[in-house]
């Protein structure tokens, strides 16, 4: 009787792995689409001049497009105003030159009629702007048109521009309204708005001294957001371990201690960020009222109206905010460390100031590691507390990277550049994950191996 061999332990595991790998896989690519898609879009966006506010650059294109509408709408203005200029004799002393001007402009007409596709689009426009409506299918208002055709587009409408503003000298109205409307035609004309990587090269531009001696608003922003950054996150890792070494230790009311510190905390940003421009403010602030009373600051206007005052105020609201939230976590690492390490350190002589540096602070880095960095993703990404509080000012000596990329695409309609400014955002978070990951990720996995042992 022959027996059954049982397959090797390690290869079961394998088995075993691979086969949890496959169930979670489609997970993992929800995720990854989910987190990736934001960026894929800003990074498409960012190649292109896309501007809201302007209308031959509302919308990604890559082809030549002409807007019908707009076109066949100027033509009755067109023959209008050719009429007024034969009828007056000042402007028809060039006959000759009016009918250049005229014939230029029906043989754009005429060849934009024989371009592939464009004569029944035509057609339909002319029936629905004759019957005193808009058109509202966009397959019927816009076309696409060859790059030579463009050209010659172009090249004609700038001709006649210059022949009615010629014709202007005579201070006609009828000549100028004509050059306006070849204004019309120029913007009819849609150009690809495909730029590449021009708006990164502008704003790598941004990153160095200007002209005028000044760094550029882009490195302005940078250097103002990893100020508030460094600062911040700082003085809330020393102040969120102080509070949490306090709200670990048995007392009565330690229950009341730990609501009243989460606080600050669950206040909304926004909230808070009004409540302290009150506090700051110069006039009837109490918190400003109180520095000047203890002789911090000589006048309670400062805090909001220079800059060194502006940081000042966005950094301390951030701390008050935000401390709570790191001494959160830092509290759940301290509940992880045994109270028998502490006993063992007392029989040997160890003090509270040692226990603290060879017990808690090695045990306690893991979870500092975890704090800092969701803490300083979250502070690297500041905009609703710097938006509210100072709005970037005073001279936008407060604005930071995340509020430079929403005054650029919502303030200015800029999408294009503004989601090139987002894409700068996420490289920077991503340089942090990957720094505190690689290195500071690095120390804490070698010391709990090396406490292992």
């Amino acid at each position: 009787m022959k027996l059954k061999r049982k397959k090797p332990v390690n290869l079961e595991r394998k088995h075993e792995a691979l086969t949890a790998y496959l169930m979670v896989f489609p997970s993992i690519l929800i995720i990854l689409a989910m987190a990736l898609w934001p960026v894929i879009s800003s990074f498409w966006n960012s190649l292109f001049d896309l501007r809201l506010n302007h209308p031959a650059k509302n919308k990604i294109t890559l082809e030549y497009r002409i807007n019908l509408e707009r076109f066949v709408d100027t033509q009755y203005y067109i023959n209008s105003i050719f009429r007024q200029i034969r009828a007056s004799e000042e402007l028809n002393s060039d006959p000759a030159k009016v009918d250049e001007i005229y014939n230029g402009l029906v043989e754009l007409r005429e060849n934009l009629k024989i371009q592939p596709g464009i004569i029944d689009k035509y057609i339909k426009v002319e029936e629905i702007l004759n019957n005193m409506k808009p058109v509202t299918d966009e397959d019927i208002r816009y076309a696409v048109v060859s790059k030579d055709f463009a050209e010659h587009y172009l090249a004609k409408v700038e001709s006649a521009r210059n022949g009615f503003q010629a014709l202007s000298k005579a201070n006609d109205d009828a000549a100028d309204q004509g050059a306006e409307l070849m204004e019309e035609l120029r913007t009819s004309l849609l150009e690809p708005n495909y730029i590449g990587f021009d708006n990164y090269a502008r704003y790598a531009g941004e990153l160095g001294v200007q002209e005028n001696g000044e760094i550029g608003r882009l490195g302005k922003s940078l250097i103002n957001t990893i100020i508030i950054t460094v600062v911040s996150v700082f003085f809330e890792l020393v102040l969120g371990i102080i509070i949490a070494l306090i709200i670990n230790r048995p007392y009565v009311g330690r229950g009341l201690t730990r609501a009243a510190v989460l606080v600050p905390w669950a206040v909304p940003t926004v909230v808070s960020a009004r409540m302290w421009a009150f506090l700051y403010d110069g006039q009837t602030g109490i918190f400003a009222h109180w520095l000047v009373k203890l002789g911090i600051i000589k006048d309670g206007g400062v805090l909001l109206s220079t800059k060194a005052g502006a940081f000042f105020s966005v950094i301390f609201a951030d701390v008050w905010k935000t401390t709570p939230y790191m001494a959160l976590l830092l509290l759940a690492g301290l509940q992880g460390i045994s109270d028998d390490l502490y006993e063992a350190a007392s029989i040997d002589g160890a003090n509270r100031i040692k226990q603290f540096f060879h017990i808690t602070l090695p045990l306690l880095k893991p979870t500092i590691v975890v704090s800092l960095l969701f803490r300083t993703l979250d502070a690297f990404r500041i905009f609703d507390l710097i938006f509210v509080l100072t709005g970037g000012g005073p001279g936008n000596s407060t604005e930071s990277i995340s509020m430079y990329a929403y005054t650029t695409m919502f303030s200015q309609m800029e999408f294009g550049r503004g989601a090139t400014l987002s894409i700068v955002v996420f490289l920077c978070v991503a340089l942090i994950s990957f720094i505190y990951i690689k290195f500071l990720g690095a120390d804490v996995m070698g010391g709990r191996l090396e406490q292992r042992r």
